[in-house]
């Protein structure tokens, strides 16, 4: 299970695409990010968490998606200028995706199926649903949306 993270590729938010191989042997969290939703401060807190670890090999990836309430209507120029000007956001960003129905990325196909949340549902039930990666590249941990990015330090300091 652990290679099929690393076969994962997705489109940066500026452009052109990247593999998640690029950050084997990190730890990653990954989130599904909206810039009109009742979550969003938590950019704040997750650039925090990015600021705090990054030299001990942390990274947050954030995922704009627009499928929970249309919370993320922007085209990237938008979402770009928007996390960096109210947020100060410098962890990468991809390019908006959809993480239910069909059409849901590979990635969180792949995240749903290594991590079902409760009572095993694989959906994501709104903006701001978390995924803690370990070095190995295997779903440590799913966080609900109301998690708070700060609540996930032990766990993130347990990994490095």
């Amino acid at each position: 299970m652990t290679a099929a993270l690393y076969e994962i590729s997705a489109e940066r938010l500026e452009g052109g695409s990247e593999s998640l191989a690029d950050y084997a042997g990190k730890v990653l969290l990954i989130v599904n990010t909206a810039s009109q939703c009742g979550f969003t401060p938590q950019y704040e807190g997750l650039e925090a968490l990015y600021q705090r670890y990054r030299e001990r090999g942390f990274v947050v990836l954030g995922f704009p998606c627009n499928q929970f309430g249309a919370q993320e209507p922007g085209e990237a120029e938008e979402i770009a200028s928007f996390c960096q000007k109210n947020y100060g956001v410098t962890f990468p960003m991809f390019a908006k995706v959809e993480v239910n129905g069909d059409a849901a990325h590979p990635l969180y196909q792949y995240l749903k199926k290594a991590a079902p949340g409760l009572l095993g549902s694989e959906g994501i039930k709104w903006n701001f649903t978390k995924f803690l990666v370990g070095r190995d590249g295997k779903v440590k941990e799913r966080y609900a949306p109301a998690t708070t990015p700060e609540t996930l330090a032990r766990h993130i300091e347990e990994l490095l």
